[in-house]
């Protein structure tokens, strides 16, 4: 492949032509207890009322209130409603049955009578206080009815949605199936964690980042391995997500300019059609995008904080859009610098950032010293990335600033 130097790209028309023609993947009905975390596909109608039938709230005696208006009054306990078996029968003037919470409301009564303000006898019991009719009674339908929407697609389902969607009684959700995200690390540099290291070389870590990110985001990973710095041997590795018609595939290293920098003649060899290549930020500059058949490919820097900077800003719109989900969801927070900063150049920058809220309440991010893009403990300290666009006036302390979160809860 020609790799001709062309213009930079901004990043707001590279996430334009990442994200352009994407459609959501498919779905799939999946067992409610592992639905947790998953992109619901279809809209959820409850199919039941709840509760189905007026239940008491709590343990006491179901009464009618114009019985006990006069307390001290005594009534006749005339049966027993514990929670799962109803008393079959009428409450009736001076009548009274022992109920539980969640029992159905006998016929007849009309409140519930809390044991506490009782005195039990021998088949009788008094109530000491009196109470207004509807008093401690759930009505049927009170949460929702039969044929309720109460779930949306599309929705990330967390511990709440599974729990209400097993009261709607669903035992099964439609959700999204999980896009698969190939990666491949490249490198004759590189060993994997828990080997000895020549004394050329480093461990790897973009790909179990960007795993993880992946999980994050939902996805699912096919690991390709590490590849050295050889066409065949790179080609070699890819063709398992290939032949997958894996959705996403990400290489880690290889794309920039160097003379052992591969990736693009072995990714155009095997049909890519390169989109874009080089970005105008930092880090990140060496990102490529295209397609392979039904694969996307996404190609990220190997600096390790520069793949996963890349990875934040473009794999997870990518993998939201293919899970259906808003993949232009604002991630940006408005915050004030901590410390002065220089003007910028003409790429955008994303400086790793200390989070605090200073007196009055309000966000300060402070960006580290160190910005060098293999700097991976700086980046594990980081709450944000502030971002600074290009050709960005020198800001002094104070000044408000855009940031994007690195903290989950903010993805």
């Amino acid at each position: 492949m020609q790799n001709n130097f062309k213009p930079l790209i901004p990043v707001s028309e590279a996430l334009e032509r990442l994200l352009g023609g994407v459609l959501p993947v498919g779905m799939e009905n999946v067992d409610l207890a592992d639905c947790n975390g998953r992109i619901l596909a279809e809209n959820l109608i409850s199919k039941r009322t709840q509760p189905p039938f007026a239940a008491s709230a709590m343990d006491g005696y179901a009464v009618r209130a114009e019985d006990i208006a006069a307390p001290p009054a005594t009534l006749k306990v005339i049966g027993e409603a514990p929670a799962g078996a109803a008393f079959n029968g009428q409450v009736g003037p001076g009548e009274t049955v022992r109920i539980f919470t969640g029992a159905p409301v006998p016929d007849g009564a009309d409140a519930i009578l809390i044991q506490e303000n009782t005195e039990a006898g021998d088949g009788v019991v008094t109530a000491l206080e009196s109470v207004a009719s509807g008093r401690y009674i759930r009505k049927a339908g009170l949460d929702f009815a039969e044929g309720q929407t109460l779930l949306s697609a599309p929705k990330r389902l967390d511990f709440r949605d599974i729990s209400l969607a097993a009261a709607m009684n669903h035992a099964q959700l439609p959700v999204r199936r999980k896009p698969v995200v190939a990666i491949l690390a490249t490198g004759d540099e590189l060993v994997l964690p828990g080997e000895e290291p020549g004394p050329d070389q480093i461990v790897a870590s973009n790909g179990f980042g960007i795993a993880g990110l992946v999980a994050d985001c939902g996805g699912t990973v096919m690991d390709l391995g590490l590849a050295d710095d050889d066409k065949a041997v790179i080609a070699s590795h890819i063709q398992p997500a290939l032949s997958a018609e894996a959705d996403i595939l990400i290489t880690l290293g290889g794309a920039s300019v160097g003379d052992h920098d591969y990736m693009l003649d072995v990714l155009g060899d095997a049909g890519m059609e390169l989109d874009f290549w080089r970005i105008a930020m930092r880090p990140g500059k060496p990102l490529l995008f295209g397609r392979l058949g039904k694969t996307r490919v996404l190609g990220l820097p190997g600096n390790p904080v520069s793949s996963l900077v890349c990875g934040l800003l473009f794999m997870r719109p990518l993998i939201d859009a293919l899970l259906g989900l808003d993949p232009s969801a604002d991630r940006v927070s408005e915050a004030i610098l901590g410390s002065d900063l220089g003007e910028n150049d003409q790429r955008q920058d994303y400086l790793r950032a200390r989070l605090e809220t200073d007196e009055q309440g309000r966000l300060v991010a402070t960006s580290f010293s160190a910005q060098d893009s293999s700097m991976l403990s700086v980046f594990s300290q980081a709450d944000a990335l502030i971002i600074r666009p290009p050709h960005a006036p020198a800001a002094k302390t104070g000044t408000p600033c855009r940031i994007i979160r690195l903290d989950r809860s903010a993805g």
